[in-house]
């Protein structure tokens, strides 16, 4: 049976949210410009985001089965379209702020969603890790479509232009489509139905629990410091194009493409290494790149500073060389994801994933807002910096998970 229409539904679903997720950095560098926001204020955005995800991510695990996931899936592309038309009548750092915060929400329920959709989907394991890695790849393509999509719709000739805001109306016309299809679909969810959903009471107990474990704590603590690396460098990457390097907006925005280009390319290669080399290796070999790149780079932006910039051609090496950290930092977190959940029984994968999903928010809350406030009060260079600190602190935190992970298997 072809389920060509829901699969469409689920790329484009995952499309238009890798281009509003990842569409931070952007909007912080431009509320800066057009509402004379500060670096500290702005970054606030990333909270508005994540800790949406969070809360809703939790509170649903139990009744997703209950509401359905074609409901939920309709929601979520509902309320994401309402507040990406309302957005250019509306523009201003408040609707920023509510923006962000329904896109939070919205993509907590598309996520649970979609990742159970599959299972239904699907006809055997093959087919379900198959179409899993096409959806995860398209949602890399979607944040560097977005880079690129949002740069067509600033205006450089003025500084205070609410142009950028009319992206909007295209990812709302995106969204729109995707809520069609999937009205449209039919969706068999009497297998999900039938099986029932844990009491709210019932499923925090069980992530208390888990959260408890020394093996589950330490792991925690580890994928907080990789999202916190990530996402302050992701998110403050085109206010450092802009305001280090003195890029033009535009191509501020166009060249933060190249960390999620990297951080894709990053994953892809570290797929094929890790059937041969052990993850533990791996990955303190990647923290010790990642920590080299942050100490070569950032010279390299400072000392090619200073002269105009009018394209890709003209702009500093140190733009170039910097984005390739997602090299190197883009195998952790689905590494120790891994890990984890193959060294668990199946029966914890659950409560496993809440952990996941609201410590990963979390982190990118904190990661942005830390870099932000560094970034107004000791200026780009400093706050990426910075970034060293949680490096060596995640180096540390994986010595201490290879350890345990080897002593629960034993």
């Amino acid at each position: 049976m072809s389920h060509w229409k829901i699969k469409l539904s689920l790329f484009l679903n995952y499309f238009v949210f890798a281009i509003l997720l990842n569409s931070v950095g952007t909007v912080i560098l431009q509320v800066q410009s057009n509402y004379g926001v500060s670096e500290s204020s702005a970054s606030i955005l990333e909270a508005f985001k994540d800790l949406s995800i969070a809360a809703v991510s939790f509170l649903v695990a139990s009744y997703i089965t209950r509401i359905g996931y074609k409901n939920a899936m309709l929601m979520a592309l509902a309320l994401v379209t309402g507040a990406c038309l309302l957005m250019p009548s509306l523009g201003s750092f408040a609707m920023t702020k509510v923006l962000f915060a329904v896109t939070g929400t919205s993509f907590a329920l598309i996520k649970v969603s979609v990742y159970a959709t599959i299972g239904i989907i699907t006809a055997d394991k093959k087919e379900h890790a198959s179409f899993m890695n096409f959806i995860e790849s398209f949602f890399m393509v979607g944040i560097l479509t977005g880079y690129f999509i949002f740069s067509a719709f600033v205006d450089e000739s003025a500084t205070q232009s609410d142009a950028w805001l009319n992206v909007y109306y295209l990812l709302a016309a995106i969204s729109a489509v995707a809520f069609v299809l999937l009205f449209l679909t039919r969706l068999d969810e009497s297998a999900i139905q039938s099986t029932g959903a844990k009491p709210f009471v019932q499923e925090f107990a069980d992530m208390i629990k888990l959260a408890i474990k020394p093996l589950v704590l330490v792991f925690i603590i580890s994928a907080f410091t990789y999202v916190l690396i990530e996402q302050s460098i992701m998110s403050w990457l085109p206010t450092f194009n802009s305001k280090v390097l003195q890029l033009p907006t535009t191509l501020s925005i166009q060249m933060a493409s190249i960390l999620a280009a990297s951080t894709a390319l990053g994953r892809f290669s570290a797929g094929i290494v890790l059937r041969k080399v052990h993850w533990f290796l791996v990955l303190i070999a990647c923290l010790m790149a990642a920590a080299t790149l942050v100490v070569v780079a950032i010279p390299l932006a400072k000392a090619g500073s200073g002269h105009e910039v009018t394209g890709w051609s003209t702009a500093p090496i140190g733009a170039f060389v910097f984005p390739l950290i997602g090299l190197f930092i883009a195998p952790i977190y689905p590494a120790i994801n891994s890990v984890i959940l193959s060294t668990l029984p199946a029966r914890q994968h659950g409560p496993m994933s809440g952990l996941i999903v609201i410590f990963s928010a979390l982190g990118g809350t904190t990661g942005s807002m830390i870099t932000g406030h560094i970034f107004e009060a000791y200026g780009g260079e400093t706050a990426f910096y910075f970034s060293l600190v949680p490096i060596t602190m995640l180096a540390i935190c994986l010595f201490f998970f290879n350890r345990l992970q080897k002593n629960q298997r034993r």
